[in-house]
């Protein structure tokens, strides 16, 4: 049969069974009948399926983007489909796939003689957990949520009723993902003095040049480079994607540390507030630290020195289903539970 007399009913049934939305758009080009088809009423129904398709649970995105402090996070919302849901669903969906490409480097970090792709399950699971982490920041991490109220009897109530609307191993798919974030912006977007060492080293291991590390205020020191001389170094560790640990006359390598551990601690707990996109943001557009404290600054003064409360509210919910919270992180550590599962 030839392409145009296909029926509609069966044009769109492929319309629907399609795994993305531009694949969806390539084939409403084909002909004036696929074209005729796709601009019907059926436009919407087709473009939400492969939204689901790609970027799914929908539902969960949905959740998310529509919430406001009028209703508490918890309550499920139906919401009628439109165009704009749409793109607010689409632009959800292509920050949670830059964290699917992510995932396998964050989870074989050490382990990395197993690291592989994740499966469309997992890709599955990974995008659900994001999205419901997504939706606990924006609901409890905002400038009206000062640190003195962190542990008024009310939130933290509202904060556990979120959580409890999860399975326990829904909830260790939040926590393995929650465990990507915190090692992005410990290791990418706010790295300690030791990490910066350690990065300098590896791109320079034959240099004797030292860093000086902020260790009082959050000053840039001074560069001893233009008292060590000429500072040689490869064409790749100068590139563009390195230059953030190379020193200069006018940059100092060690003034990109956030601190020794227990410092860095505290910042890497602030800086989980941010939501998803946020930290993409910083990790792509924000690579000196600056940067960072300029956007940060931005925020207010409410974000410094109020750190987030996923985990201890995790900790709380897990309590209060009879389970132990170490044996709870060892099973995702162990691949037991969590988004990718050993076999």
């Amino acid at each position: 049969m030839h392409i145009d007399l296909l029926p509609s009913e069966l044009v769109t049934d492929i319309f629907l069974a399609l795994p993305a939305i531009s694949s969806v758009i390539a084939l409403s080009s084909t002909c004036h009948h696929f074209r005729q088809v796709y601009a019907s009423s059926k436009r919407l129904r087709i473009l939400s399926q492969a939204a689901e398709n790609e970027f799914g649970p929908t539902q969960d995105i949905i959740q998310l983007v529509t919430h406001n402090s009028s209703q508490p996070a918890h309550l499920r919302r139906s919401v009628p489909l439109s165009e704009a849901l749409l793109h607010s669903i689409v632009k959800v969906g292509r920050i949670a796939r830059k964290w699917e490409e992510m995932y396998p480097f964050k989870k074989w970090k050490t382990d990395f003689e197993n690291r592989r792709d994740i499966t469309d399950g997992e890709r599955f699971r990974l995008r659900r957990a994001l999205y419901r982490l997504w939706l606990f920041s924006r609901a409890f991490h905002d400038g009206a949520i000062l640190r003195w109220m962190r542990c008024l009897p009310a939130l933290q109530h509202e904060r556990t009723l979120l959580l409890h609307n999860f399975s326990s191993v829904e909830l260790a798919e939040m926590l393995d993902v929650h465990n990507m974030l915190r090692d992005t912006i410990s290791s990418n977007i706010c790295p300690s003095n030791g990490t910066v060492s350690r990065k300098f080293q590896k791109r320079f291991p034959h240099s004797n040049y030292q860093l000086l590390f902020n260790t009082h205020l959050n000053l840039p020191p001074p560069s001893s480079f233009a008292q060590h001389g000429e500072y040689h170094c490869s064409e790749v560790a100068a590139s563009k994607s390195h230059n953030k640990y190379t020193p200069t006359a006018r940059h100092e390598p060690g003034a990109e540390g956030w601190g020794d551990d227990i410092l860095h601690y505290y910042v890497v707990e602030d800086m989980l507030k941010l939501d998803p996109e946020q930290l993409i943001h910083l990790k792509e557009n924000a690579p000196y630290k600056s940067q960072v404290e300029a956007y940060i600054k931005s925020k207010g003064d409410w974000f410094d020195n109020n750190g987030e409360t996923f985990v201890q509210t995790l900790h709380q919910v897990i309590h209060d289903r009879g389970q132990d919270m170490d044996e709870f992180k060892d099973a995702i550590e162990d691949g037991e539970m969590g988004v990718a599962l050993h076999s």
